[in-house]
């Protein structure tokens, strides 16, 4: 379908050159695309769907989204209310999504929906929704805090008619194909991170080299330097557990459990990095006019999309059987 057809590991090799980028926006958007909105189709679609949309996905010819969250239902995802009602040969579409990355210019959304009644794992499906059909209103752009660079949409769907081929798999399985997707989003995600933790050390270590306060430079209190060797060595335990993670992954093996473990940890230190070497840049730290400070901004969504680090402790627990059975 165009691709190289090269392993999962290769997707990650990208992922962290992609983090030499100086934003991380671009490398999410082109992370929706190649690992996120793409992988179940990929997996599970028909050779027609994969014509249809992955062969120009792949070329860069079509935009992809990847339509999960709603108002409602962030990280939940179990709880989204779309709904996709089976009339004839066609799917009638109607409810909303938020916080829709590349949702403003997407050709195509992969889209999770209630496609039946009854129990929320069993009852959804993903279609792949082409983004000019009658009926979906891209309300507005999200004003956001980082990634600013990445568009971000509300969109509303109002009686809006697929066609039933459109289904990606089986009809009822869409919460499951949801669940292994996320697998490779997360780490993706933590991929995009290292190389951009990596830089922001070393230029707070330049910064602070030339920096004086009370005549020496910054960089010579043994606070300040501890501290930038602490974090340093904090990024290549991540990346360790990221290659081992996918190393597994490209075996066959199911990783969600380290999956979420390194997606809870680039959370967790993509804060920690950038809030400790802010602080060492002082005033300048504050302003918009060094990296340290767009990282600030963008990686705060570490921990947010694509699961909270709340989601992904209560995973962890399950797969470490450390709470009460329901």
């Amino acid at each position: 379908y165009g691709g190289m057809g090269l392993d999962f590991s290769y997707n990650i090799a990208v992922a962290e050159e992609l983090g030499n980028i100086r934003c991380g926006g671009v490398p999410m958007a082109i992370g929706v695309q190649a690992g996120m909105a793409t992988p179940a189709l990929t997996r599970f679609g028909s050779h027609e769907l994969k014509k249809q949309f992955l062969v120009p996905t792949i070329a860069g010819d079509f935009v992809a989204c990847l339509g999960i969250s709603e108002a409602g239902a962030g990280s939940d995802v179990a709880n989204i209310k779309t709904t996709a009602v089976r009339k004839g040969d066609e799917y009638v579409i109607n409810g909303g999504k938020m916080w829709i990355t590349s949702g403003t210019q997407a050709d195509w959304m992969c889209l999770l929906a209630n496609t039946s009644e009854g129990p929320p794992h069993r009852n959804k499906s993903l279609i792949c929704l082409p983004m000019n059909l009658p009926g979906i209103h891209v309300a507005r752009k999200i004003d956001k805090l980082g990634m600013r660079s990445s568009d971000t949409a509300q969109i509303f769907f109002e009686d809006v008619r697929v066609p039933c081929k459109n289904l990606i798999g089986e009809e009822g399985k869409g919460f499951t194909y949801q669940m292994l997707q996320f697998q490779e989003e997360r780490l993706w995600g933590v991929a995009t991170a290292l190389t951009p933790l990596e830089t922001i050390i070393q230029e707070t270590i330049d910064y602070t080299r030339q920096r004086e306060v009370f005549g020496q430079p910054v960089l010579h209190n043994q606070t300040v330097h501890f501290r930038l060797a602490e974090l340093a060595t904090e990024v290549e335990l991540l990346r360790s557990l990221l290659h081992r993670a996918v190393a597994l992954y490209v075996e066959g093996n199911n990783v969600t459990k380290f999956a979420s473990m390194a997606k809870l940890k680039a959370g967790r230190l993509t804060r920690e990095v950038t809030d400790s070497c802010l602080q060492f840049w002082g005033g300048m730290g504050f302003t918009s006019e060094v990296l340290v400070s767009r990282f600030y901004r963008d990686f705060r969504l570490m921990s947010i999309g694509g699961g909270t680090d709340e989601t992904m402790l209560s995973i962890i627990c399950k797969y470490m059987e450390i709470l009460p059975r329901k």
